[in-house]
């Protein structure tokens, strides 16, 4: 049997954003946003601003008060569903068109509005609960009178605002002063680039000379800023203080900034606010909040202008057959508004009401807790998406980095066995050298004395090339100054720009060499036996991108040795060390297993090679030209022949079930392409870790590119590779968009798995967007971040995941989730289930509808082709209202499996994503069906009616009524109690209603045998051949689900 062809109406490359670019609406004025400016900011002076700012709201509502009722109206009468509903109605006010009383039009069209902007209304609430929830977060604000506290909607340009540790910085500030001792702070910005290392940022240096906070506020000193821009890696400004003597005149640079929606991660700061609402740095990255119409209610529509034409199209047939006699041009519009039912307008009301069961099933699921629906016009899209766009950090894994191996070559250490390596590290510091050996075998305890000896000098390298410091905080028991003077382990936390250094230092802590003491010059070192060890920091080279490795030099204060300590990726590192045969295949073998793997060595230096080095270092570092050069070329002379010591394996734990959920949405034909601003060392190990790109397939790294050229190159070579992973740098993508996109685009498809790193926030939602422009697929972007919101915005479904860092993306998306496994049930079974389900109730709507047009259809051309209705009042509203209404909807209780089987079998997934529930076949099919019973119910009623006109109305309606009800329970897969309830409480309804009824069918007559009979051969006529039709397919060709379900 072919396939069915889906239904693929043209999707729309424009996306109207809902609300203004600039503003929270279209008058930009109104919010203080003009052209942007740059500015100068006086420190504590709001008052003195030179131009109007936005304020510092986070709005992520679709409408305002006064846009609400035009901007939901405009949006439902926009498509043309509605809008021809809208006329019809409106075409009941004359009289010549006149067909029945005005309620039969107007009644559901006002039942559809209402429960629209009723859900809209209630969303919108919701919306700004959220908004004001964020927006009302407290901070203190310095004034000459002290401090007060503010909200963040309160806070404006000039204001001092103190941020607290572990507090959000609420607007983009400028850094003036820290308590922390040295002088600088940390900030973690995952939520701003998704990156997990912290970064170092330093006050204005005059404003952290002052003695107090509060001096901030006596001295006359501005900032002056840029224009505020989308870059969050560069900012140019200057400091200037007016009353020093001389004027002082200070840099900015981005070590100076605060930007919003990062978090202050070290002591508490001062800083002055420069930029606000609109105009932040994280808000200029991600796009406005707009209305998204699913692809499932774009195929609706498009299945609504053919029964439109089809409607057209009858009525001028029956003009024609009338051959345009009279006013032929008023009998068109009479029979348009007489087979109006042809376009079913219950469709829509069944559609939305089905649309807030499905959303209200999955916020009630207690297998995925915490999941919120924030969209509720879109749930079905969730049942065919081909593409997952996942952020890494927070999403996929904990940033919890967890040390896992150490490899000296000849034996290595897991978690199982770091107990051995404790012992190493303890015999080393508390045995005396010239101890006897205590064993019988001589041989074998040289042994052992080497790998101790090889253990403890690995632990003690890993202890001291970092760039981690310990500090120490008051617990309520011990005060800060005491904790510092003993070294209290439960006071002492650690600092750092990454999160591995600190799994490393507090792994040496574990297994008993702890760093307790670090500032500019000194590192302190505890050994088990409670001895300090003091070592003079020399040099440090710190990590870069570049150099992928950092050093250290250090002197024993107890000994005088001069060491050189080396870390790095075994890329760069292989080159440096001393030859041997294992780093190679090790490090290929840890990697496998998803750990992060850093080389560690050393190098012995005497007092006169680290004299001659230092003299030529200074040289290097004071030449105005190629300074960055000579300086490598300096250090480079040290990085030869070095002792390698050890392989180290950190894992970023995964969040829990990452790789079964993955493996789930891969069996289910989705492909998976994970977007992240971290490092592509840190995303390739992430990819392999969560098993994103299986064991058995190849990764392509595409290679650093900047012209068209090399491009060109680069894609050649990766297009002569097969079920190769991608992974490729934001950089790099950019220019091969530019040049070579939709070369770009087919190669990537066509990847079973690709990696973005060093993406931008808006190049995450520039790459949803030529997914959905190029494959017409539908995507489900997942993320955590701030930096998340725009690419879960452009997607067609966006899932925000509920992580330690706010809510965000939470916030922003469709749909909320507190854990990344929640996505499989969520695509698998509810996605699937709201899909097959809108396509069951949308195609039974229609066939009702189409059904009682086709019997009109037939009565007209009998009689003599006369535009008079056959059904009138109270009969042509309640057969789609109280007498079939509540069997065609319990359709949104159907299912075709259990969820259970549908998460083990993930495959029938795939099935939908050729759109095959609801496709231009399946509807050829019910349009078949429907004129099959419409003319058999109708012929039949004329065929057996004996006397009165009002006796065909009885046999006919009765007929229709119960072949729906027999219809319904035709389509239904799985019975749930309350559809035979829907079912019975219908036909209970129409038998009541029949005393009431005496104007439209004879009372007496039902009462009848002959009026029975008659109802029952009709009814079986148009039903019976159905039953016998699904039993043979049933038997001969089953559908994939019914072999799981038997």
């Amino acid at each position: 049997m072919t396939d069915n062809i889906p239904l693929q109406p043209v999707r729309r490359h424009k996306r109207h954003d809902s609300k203004h670019r600039n503003g929270c609406c279209p008058v930009s004025g109104c919010c203080g946003m003009g052209d942007l400016r740059p500015r100068t900011v006086w420190l504590g002076h709001p008052e003195k601003r030179d131009q109007r700012y936005p304020r510092n709201v986070i709005n992520n509502q679709k409408y305002n008060f006064f846009t609400f009722l035009p901007g939901v109206l405009y949006n439902q009468f926009k498509y043309f569903f509605n809008l021809y509903f809208l006329l019809l109605a409106c075409s009941q006010f004359v009289d010549e068109l006149r067909l029945g009383a005005l309620y039969t039009y107007w009644v559901p069209l006002l039942v559809v509005l209402f429960i629209t902007i009723g859900r809209e209304a209630v969303e919108e609430i919701r919306c700004s609960i959220r908004d004001k929830e964020v927006n009302s977060h407290i901070y203190s604000k310095l004034l000459p009178r002290g401090t007060v506290k503010v909200k963040s909607s309160g806070i404006q340009v000039g204001d001092l605002i103190m941020v607290e540790k572990n507090q959000r910085v609420p607007a983009d500030m400028i850094f003036l002063r820290t308590t922390e001792r040295n002088g600088s702070c940390f900030l973690r910005t995952d939520q701003l680039d998704g990156e997990t290392d912290w970064k170092l940022r330093l006050p204005v240096a005059c404003t952290q000379r002052l003695p107090t906070a509060a001096d901030l506020l006596q001295i006359r000193s501005y900032v002056y800023a840029e224009e505020p821009n989308i870059d969050i890696h560069t900012f140019n400004g200057t400091f200037t203080r007016e009353d020093g003597d001389p004027p002082v005149n200070e840099s900015l640079s981005i070590e100076n900034t605060l930007w919003a929606s990062t978090v202050i991660a070290s002591g508490s700061i001062v800083g002055v606010v420069i930029y606000t609402g609109k105009e932040l740095r994280g808000v200029m990255n991600t796009s406005n909040p707009k209305n998204k119409m699913g692809l499932f209610d774009l195929e609706v529509n498009c299945l609504t202008k053919i029964l439109f034409g089809a409607l057209v199209v009858v009525s001028l047939v029956m003009v024609a057959l009338q051959h345009f006699a009279g006013r032929w041009y008023l009998q068109i519009f009479r029979f348009l508004l007489l087979f109006s039912n042809i376009v079913p307008i219950s469709l829509r009301v069944n559609l939305d009401l089905g649309k807030m069961v499905f959303s209200w099933m999955i916020n009630r699921d207690s297998k995925i807790p915490g999941t919120v629906v924030r969209a509720s016009t879109i749930p079905e899209e969730l049942g065919r998406i081909s593409y997952l766009l996942t952020d890494k950090t927070g999403t996929l894994t904990q940033n919890e980095m967890v040390f896992r191996r150490l490899h000296l070559g000849t034996v290595a250490y897991g978690m199982d066995s770091m107990d051995e390596v404790q012992s190493h590290v303890f015999s080393a510091y508390t045995q005396p050298p010239h101890d006897p050996p205590l064993s019988r075998a001589p041989a074998a305890t040289k042994v052992r004395k080497t790998i101790s000896s090889r253990v403890h000098e690995a632990v003690k390298a890993i202890a001291l090339v970092h760039n981690v410091t310990p500090v120490y905080e008051a617990n309520g028991v011990t005060d800060q100054a005491e904790a510092e003077q003993h070294y209290e382990d439960t006071c002492r936390v650690y600092q750092a720009a990454s999160p591995d250094e600190v799994s490393l230092v507090q792994w040496t802590e574990s297994v008993g060499l702890t760093l307790v003491g670090r500032d500019q010059s000194s590192m302190q070192l505890r050994t088990p036996s409670g001895q300090i060890l003091n070592f003079t920091i020399l040099q440090i080279f710190p990590f870069t991108y570049e150099s992928k490795r950092m050093g250290i030099i250090v002197r024993d204060e107890s000994t005088g040795e001069i060491t050189f300590y080396m870390k790095g990726a075994d890329a760069v590192m292989a080159g440096i060390v001393q030859y041997n045969d294992w780093l190679e295949e090790e490090c290929g073998n840890m990697a496998r297993e998803g750990l992060r793997v850093l080389v560690v060595s050393k190098k012995s230096l005497t007092e006169e090679q680290y004299q001659d080095f230092e003299a030529r270092y200074v040289q290097a570092k004071l030449s105005v030209h190629d300074r960055s050069l000579k300086v490598a070329t300096v250090i480079e002379s040290l990085e030869m022949e070095m002792e390698l010591l050890c392989l180290t394996g950190v894992e970023d734990q995964l969040q829990t079930d990452v790789r079964p959920t993955l493996e789930i949405l891969r069996n289910a034909g989705i492909k998976v392409w994970m977007l992240t601003g971290d490092k592509m060392e840190t995303a390739t190990c992430t990819a392999k870790n969560a098993h994103l790109v299986t064991r058995n397939q190849d990764i392509h790294i595409f290679r650093a590119v900047t012209t068209r050229g090399e491009a060109h190159l680069e894609l050649n070579s990766f297009r002569r590779k097969h079920d190769c992973a991608l992974v490729i740098s934001g950089d790099s993508l950019e220019v091969c968009l530019k040049y070579y996109e939709y070369e770009f685009m087919e190669l990537a498809c066509q990847s079973p798995a690709v990696v973005c790193c060093r993406c931008a926030p808006t190049q995450k939602a520039q790459i949803v967007r030529l997914l959905q422009e190029r494959t017409g697929k539908l995507t489900c972007a997942v993320g955590d971040g701030g930096n998340d919101v725009s690419m879960i915005q452009e997607a067609d479904c966006g899932v925000g995941v509920e992580g330690k860092e706010g809510k965000q993306a939470s916030l922003a998306a469709d749909f909320s989730v507190t854990q990344f496994k929640h996505l499989g049930r969520l695509l698998m079974v509810h996605g699937r289930n709201s899909y097959k389900r809108s396509a069951a109730l949308s195609q039974f709507v229609i066939h009702r509808s189409l059904c009682i047009s086709t019997m009109q259809a037939v009565f007209s051309s009998v009689f003599y082709f006369a535009s008079v209705p056959l059904y009138q009042g109270f009969l042509i509203v309640g057969y789609s209202t109280i007498y079939t209404m509540f069997p065609v909807f319990s359709l949104v209780l159907d299912k075709d499996v259990k969820s259970e089987v549908a998460m083990l079998y993930p495959e029938l997934y795939k099935d939908l994503l050729k759109g095959r529930p609801l496709s231009f076949k399946t509807f050829l099919i019910w349009v078949l069906i429907s004129i099959y019973q419409g003319s058999i119910i109708m012929y039949g009623a004329m065929l057996l009616f004996e006397s009165e006109f009002v006796h065909i109305v009885a046999i006919s309606f009765t007929s229709l009524i119960l072949t729906e009800l027999l219809m319904v329970a035709l389509t239904v897969q799985t019975w749930h109690w309350l559809m035979m309830v829907a079912e019975l409480l219908s036909l209970s309804c129409y038998v009541a209603s029949l005393v009431f009824l005496h104007d439209y069918i004879d009372v007496y007559f039902i009462a009848t045998v002959s009026f029975l009979w008659k109802v029952t051969v009709i009814t079986l006529v148009s039903c019976l051949p159905l039953y016998i039709l699904k039993y043979l397919r049933r038997r001969f060709s089953p559908p994939s689900y019914s072999k799981l379900t038997s």
